[in-house]
């Protein structure tokens, strides 16, 4: 873990976010630091935003944002901390005016926070449910509709909007994950609010789309073991320093041009997944007998591509 925190020298090079207002959620570790982190070196004033929470959202660690605030002013960047709870409506309104009120200004929301409760279905509690659903599909909500009021009424005014909303789904969410049955659930629900969102808010000058992401986190390291083992030289692919690119990208002015996708990304690789499609029609050209039902489907099946295997399946 310690090998992670990296500060680096000062430079002075404009970046791809320069002037822009960036609000990272859960950004006191992980994917969310390295995120802060790279929008400041791209340019942008950073809320870094964390409750300081463990991986199953208990405890509360409350110098995690001061640290990374102390990496970006190395850097020569500008940041703020925030402890806003961003699952809680009015707490994540807080979030949104803190970047406003300090910076004057928000253009890019990155909803990252999050925590995992692993259980398979048959033994998952309601309130380990409960939990996992608030903190990841809530948790993107309460900020994301609080941000995108603010630039709505921007747009109402004549204001010009270049704005950005930056998910995180999960592989889970695309493809589902033994024994992450309420996390790949609330995943699943991320991916589908990013198209949402995508085709809602493109009026007002804002894009969203959404990222799934494979790198040695806290939620990940225990889980998938050697898959996430540290090399002992050259190339690390597992560190979560190589999303953070991919996601200033998504955040500047340069994709302006680009809303309503989910990105893979893993070490040096991106790809843009492509989701649910609608497949082949068989039209019975009537009501269908269900005794008919059964080879229809499985032609169906049998024509269509490959599925996808749940991961851990």
């Amino acid at each position: 873990m310690a090998s992670w925190h990296r500060v680096e020298p000062k430079e002075n090079k404009l970046g791809i976010c320069e002037g822009r207002v960036v609000i990272v959620t859960g950004s006191g570790n992980g994917l969310g630091r390295e995120h802060a982190l790279e929008f400041a070196r791209q340019g942008a004033r950073v809320v870094v935003n964390d409750l300081g929470v463990d991986r199953t959202g208990h405890g509360r660690e409350s110098d995690v944002a001061q640290s990374v605030i102390e990496e970006i002013h190395a850097l020569g960047g500008e940041a703020v901390a925030n402890a806003s709870d961003v699952a809680d409506f009015a707490s994540a309104e807080t979030l949104i005016r803190t970047a406003i009120e300090t910076f004057g200004q928000l253009d890019t929301l990155v909803c990252n926070a999050g925590f995992v409760r692993d259980r398979m279905f048959a033994n998952t509690a309601e309130d380990e449910w409960d939990a996992i659903i608030r903190v990841h599909l809530k948790g993107h909500y309460a900020p994301a509709r609080h941000a995108t009021a603010y630039w709505r009424d921007q747009a109402k005014t004549g204001q010009p909007v270049d704005a950005r909303i930056i998910n995180t789904s999960s592989g889970a969410g695309l493809m589902g994950s033994v024994g992450q049955a309420a996390y790949s659930a609330a995943k699943a629900g991320i991916a589908a609010l990013t198209l949402v969102q995508s085709a809602e808010l493109g009026r007002y000058g804002v894009t969203a789309n959404a990222i799934a992401p494979s790198a040695r986190t806290r939620m990940t390291e225990s889980v998938f073991g050697d898959r996430m083992a540290v090399p002992e030289s050259g190339f690390d692919p597992n560190h979560p320093e190589n999303i953070a690119p991919l996601v200033a990208w998504l955040g500047s002015h340069d994709s302006a041009d680009v809303t309503g996708r989910i990105f893979e990304v893993e070490g040096g690789m991106i790809s843009v997944a492509d989701g649910w499609q609608h497949g082949e029609v068989v039209d019975n050209g009537a009501r269908w007998q269900p005794v008919d039902i059964g080879a229809a489907v499985r032609g169906l099946i049998a024509r269509g591509p490959t599925q996808t295997p749940v991961y851990g399946a």
